[in-house]
């Protein structure tokens, strides 16, 4: 059973962030990244990538720059800033207290039925 989809996207900016604390990419790579760091669970779709890479370059979280690739095709990759670094550690810092909050609420469902 794979991780829901509205779960998925709840998760895509945090993973995006961290992702590129890495190194510079473009979004093919990062879709790849986030794969193969899962071991191949958790699947990005660049259709679902691109708007948010969008967003976070719009709100100074990342910025983008087109690279010449061959002699036609460019290529655009993407840094994360300084802003977008604090961003990550914030939402990283969301995302495990709401993952606290899940597993009381769990366990105390659980205590209650026995």
């Amino acid at each position: 059973m794979g991780i829901s989809d509205s779960l998925k996207k709840g998760t895509i900016e945090l993973l995006i962030l961290k992702i590129l604390t890495l190194n510079d990419m473009y979004g093919y790579q990062m879709c790849q990244e986030i794969e193969n760091r899962s071991g191949e669970r958790v699947t990005v779709l660049e259709g679902s990538l691109y708007p948010i890479l969008y967003r976070l370059v719009e709100r100074g979280f990342v910025t983008d720059r087109q690279e010449l690739v061959g002699k036609r095709r460019f290529r655009i990759y993407y840094h994360i800033t300084e802003l977008g670094v604090q961003r990550g550690r914030e939402l990283l810092d969301e995302y495990n207290q709401l993952n606290e909050e899940i597993k009381l609420i769990m366990k105390s469902v659980e205590e209650e039925k026995q």
